[in-house]
């Protein structure tokens, strides 16, 4: 393979692309589940990237394209090489590339059937964040979180804690107004033990890291907590002195 070329993509290379992500997809398989979109739509749907808004850049050898990486914000949204380029390079080149763009860090999410991809993240530097069921992804596989900490990983762990938290803040805020809205509505205003532990339970098949039992002493806190708010607001919530 002639020297590796890397430059932004423009629109005349869309539909090059969409051939590329299209037999980088299907060589995939099984390590990444099959594609759930016809061919015609890829092509739509790579036709239609908006290259003011992400970075699209390309990776041109022997006068064709043989891979790609999309970013968008502090997110690698795709790499993919050219089954015939593969073991030749382009990835790391690509990667490198990546890390130069977002010197403070990024994320990606990959297949966690993918175990080459996987490998390859993993010795450059990159570090598992968390596991999902796949019920948010369109493939419905299961999926890894992976992030380049970047050139200061304190700082980047911090701002993703940042996010995490305000969004726990949010979620917290809710679960509390629900417990309080539920114990006008309980005939004898008891906690229902058996109840918060089948919570624990459902929540540690999200949170495995943490088991149900560290989970069913959290949720114990957040009701007793949130009960205890009600109570200190006075209203009908005070009366009760029960969970939900």
């Amino acid at each position: 393979m002639d020297e590796l070329r890397l430059r932004p993509a423009g629109p005349e290379d869309l539909p090059g692309l969409a051939e590329l992500f299209l037999r980088a997809r299907a060589v995939a398989v099984p390590a990444m589940p099959p594609g759930t979109h016809s061919d015609a739509d890829v092509r739509a749907w790579v036709g239609g990237w908006d290259l003011d808004a992400w970075d699209v850049w390309l990776a041109e050898a022997d006068g064709r394209a043989v891979g790609f990486a999309v970013v968008a914000g502090d997110w690698l949204h795709s790499l993919y090489v050219d089954p015939d380029a593969a073991g030749q390079g382009v990835g790391g080149t690509l990667l490198d590339l990546v890390k130069g763009l977002r010197p403070a860090g990024f994320c990606l999410w990959v297949f966690e059937s993918n175990v080459p991809a996987r490998e390859f993240y993993e010795h450059r530097g990159l570090v598992d964040l968390e596991r999902t069921d796949g019920s948010a992804n369109e493939e419905r596989a299961p999926d890894i979180r992976m992030a380049w900490p970047g050139s200061d990983p304190l700082v980047f762990f911090r701002r993703l804690i940042d996010e995490v938290d305000e969004q726990l803040g949010d979620l917290l805020a809710r679960r509390a107004a629900l417990t309080r809205a539920v114990q006008p509505l309980k005939p004898d205003g008891s906690r229902d033990r058996r109840r918060e532990r089948r919570i624990a339970e459902v929540m540690a098949v999200r949170a495995p890291a943490l088991g149900s039992d560290r989970l069913a002493r959290i949720v114990d806190a957040i009701v007793t907590e949130s009960l205890d708010a009600a109570a200190s607001t006075g209203g009908d919530a005070a009366a009760s002195p029960g969970g939900d």
